[in-house]
């Protein structure tokens, strides 16, 4: 990355201005750009913990099981606020895999078999420093071992959704399905299902 060669950031000062369901934390940095100049930068990001997320897949079907339920911030929006999405969520302390394969039994119901660990990922990293481990795992969707639907103690409240994974993929240029996640994990999954196939 020779562009960057004299380029470089250091915190000035880092106060946490709110803490709730998320973290808000703003900083001042001194920003030495490409060039060599240096400027004061004013920036505020939103930390809500890492997490992972899994798209299940039964290779016998040829089918995807996703997730749908109330976001915050498309209503905010006033978009549709009941969003399609693979199964996630927070670590809580444990590995990544072992959080996806949780919450894939919490949200669906479905007990994960074999999994494909792809990769982290920052859905925007200008501002929300939540890296997201992503995943795809195989399920046998003739045997569900719960309803899922989340967890009522955490006042969750999810459909659970089965598709074909062409359905799934075509509602990405529908404009049907704007998780990024989500759109990440569906592209994957059709330019390997040969080898999810496989198993």
């Amino acid at each position: 990355m020779t562009f960057f060669r004299k380029a470089g950031a250091r915190i000035v000062e880092n106060l946490h201005a709110y803490k709730g369901w998320n973290n808000l934390y703003r900083l001042i940095i001194d920003y030495t750009r490409s060039d060599g100049e240096t400027a004061r930068l004013i920036r505020e990001v939103v930390d809500h913990g890492s997490a992972g997320s899994i798209l299940l897949y039964d290779p016998a079907r040829d089918v995807v099981v996703l997730v749908r339920q109330f976001r915050t911030a498309t209503f905010y929006l006033d978009r549709d606020p009941f969003v399609l999405e693979a199964a996630a969520g927070l670590l809580d302390g444990d590995d990544p895999e072992e959080a996806a394969r949780r919450e894939a039994l919490e949200e669906t119901g479905y007990r994960v078999g074999k999994v494909f660990s792809l990769f982290p990922m920052f859905g925007s990293p200008g501002a929300l420093a939540e890296e997201v481990h992503l995943f795809v795992g195989l399920i046998d969707t003739s045997n569900r071992e719960a309803a899922g639907g989340g967890l009522a103690d955490e006042h969750e409240d999810i459909e659970v959704v089965e598709l074909p994974l062409d359905t799934a993929f075509s509602m990405i240029g529908e404009g049907r399905l704007p998780d990024a996640k989500t759109i990440i994990l569906l592209q994957w999954a059709v330019m390997n299902r040969a080898l999810l196939q496989a198993g």
